[in-house]
């Protein structure tokens, strides 16, 4: 048995199977081939809403690249104090902002809570010229400590950011296994519960390489092709990317794959639960 991280497995057949099948002939380059065109349509049937989305190679470029849009270099993110983008993406956030500030939200099982946040954002400072200015709130779903935030806890949490004018991202590298266990539609976890920006995990779940940005709120993804193009994640052969997504959303397979890895989660809690 290997108890690694879910970094550690192989690639879904099905995945693979797109990957080889996305590479026979020639097709546009820098996103504008079919594969990546189709990727709109398809997530915003996923999502139940019209969206904008970006495939980038890794998770830490789209919670980077996303939260950069949407924070000034003198802007501040508020992120959980256990989070990814606080502990393990080696200062991308701030790189890419241009300097910007995470500030840390304690709560217990990795979730930042609503009322927590209120009072730290009322007391931020915004306006004055002397203290970094609130621009966005992160949340991880599924958390790092493995719990899962429910529609009811993502609104409440929305309705903190959008009285102090802030915009709402969600680092989503394990989004599958919160739907999954959840039961709840894609929708019902991200823009119908406030949701601006989701980075829309694959490679943990079965993906070779493959995230996507997706802009739920869609005037903010206008700039996010510079960004993305300065980081070196516009991909010239992105069809391989996003052949990646394609196939990870098709049949339901990104779901599949979670629910194998819940339930096997949930087998090894139980048999450990008895020694």
């Amino acid at each position: 048995m290997n108890f690694c991280s879910d970094n550690a497995t192989g690639v879904s057949p099905e995945i693979m199977a797109a990957i080889a099948a996305a590479n026979c002939g020639a097709v546009m380059s820098y996103g504008d081939d079919e594969y990546t065109q189709r990727l709109q349509v398809k997530f915003s049937d996923l999502f139940e809403t019209s969206v904008t989305v970006f495939p980038v190679a890794t998770g830490s470029a789209a919670n980077a690249l996303a939260l950069a849009v949407v924070t000034p270099p003198y802007g501040a993110v508020y992120c959980h104090a256990e989070s990814h983008i606080n502990l393990d993406e080696c200062g991308a956030p701030e790189f890419f902002t241009g300097g910007a500030k995470l500030v840390t939200v304690t709560g217990n099982h990795g979730k930042i809570e609503a009322e927590t946040l209120g009072k730290i954002l009322d007391r931020a400072g915004a306006g004055v010229v002397h203290h970094v200015q609130p621009a966005a709130v992160s949340i991880t779903q599924a958390t790092e400590a493995g719990t899962v935030y429910n529609p009811a806890e993502i609104s409440h949490i929305s309705e903190v950011v959008r009285a102090h004018n802030l915009h709402l991202h969600m680092d989503g590298a394990r989004f599958a296994n919160a739907v999954v266990s959840l039961g709840c539609s894609p929708a019902d976890v991200t823009w119908r519960a406030g949701v601006d920006i989701l980075s829309f995990g694959a490679t943990k779940n079965g993906a070779m390489a493959a995230e996507a940005v997706v802009f739920f709120n869609r005037e903010l993804a206008k700039t996010f092709p510079f960004y993305r193009k300065r980081s070196g994640h516009l991909f010239s052969k992105m069809r391989f990317l996003s052949a990646q997504l394609e196939a990870y959303i098709t049949d339901d397979l990104w779901l599949k794959n979670a629910a194998h890895a819940n339930n096997m989660a949930a087998r090894l809690a139980e048999g450990l639960a008895g020694v």
